[in-house]
């Protein structure tokens, strides 16, 4: 389903119907899914690794390195309301995908430009870092997110729960304590120092370039606060 607040400019006057998935990290590039409370084919947190063909590779990254500074994210379309879970199963091994550069506004509105035609990916279960149902429990005590990533990369995804909510996700930058194996499972990092919202914040709690303590269990992990490489408190909701 087309969110209610995408333009996409490759294509205007025709909504276009199927899953996006953002694009996160520069070493080991993983892809994030667009998620939607109140969709069910789209209301489900997933976290996993495509195959991509050298030239998207090269067209991201190239891209990425020239609008890091400024707030832009980038996703890969798939037509279709096919099920995620054919992924998680093994049934769907590739999928069409498009990227697209995601462009912000000062209003907070999101455009959707294509930089890159058709080309095929490909997905195997065991690259399925998280898959969980939206809603699938309570709002937290504290602010909690999902460490994923490839060796001193590090990202943090805002862990949806509850809704209303926001999503979110961020690059850490000195991270120190994070364990290989937190990353390969999505480990929940808890932030004791701040309260969960319970609801939709309007900004990050996470402050770009300000040093954080977590937890998972009972150890400490450390990180800065990065790039944003994705952010949405609008349309997940409605």
């Amino acid at each position: 389903m087309t969110n209610p607040d995408v333009i996409s400019s490759s294509d205007a006057a025709a909504p276009r119907h199927g899953h996006r998935f953002l694009l996160i990290g520069t070493g080991t590039i993983f892809a994030y899914h667009l998620a939607l409370y109140h969709v069910p084919v789209h209301a489900f947190q997933m976290i996993n690794k495509f195959g991509l063909d050298a030239g998207l590779r090269t067209k991201y990254l190239d891209d990425l390195a020239s609008h890091e500074d400024q707030r832009v994210y980038y996703s890969l379309f798939s037509e279709g309301h096919w099920p995620l879970k054919e992924i998680v199963d093994g049934t769907r091994d590739s999928l069409p995908m498009e990227l697209e550069r995601v462009t912000v506004d000062s209003a907070g509105n999101r455009t959707f430009t294509k930089i890159l035609d058709e080309t095929t990916a490909t997905c195997r279960p065991q690259d399925v870092i998280h898959y969980r149902p939206l809603d699938a429990t309570d709002y937290p005590e504290y602010l909690t997110y999902l460490a994923f990533g490839q060796g001193s990369e590090v990202h943090l995804a805002h862990q949806l729960a509850a809704s209303p909510n926001w999503d979110e996700v961020i690059t850490a930058t000195q991270p120190s304590g994070f364990r290989q194996s937190d990353l390969d499972h999505a480990a929940a990092v808890t932030i004791p120092t701040i309260k969960d919202p319970k609801g939709v914040v309007q900004t990050s709690p996470l402050v770009k370039g300000k040093p954080y303590e977590g937890v998972i269990g009972t150890r400490e992990v450390t990180f800065t606060t990065g790039r944003q490489g994705w952010w949405n408190h609008t349309s997940l909701n409605t």
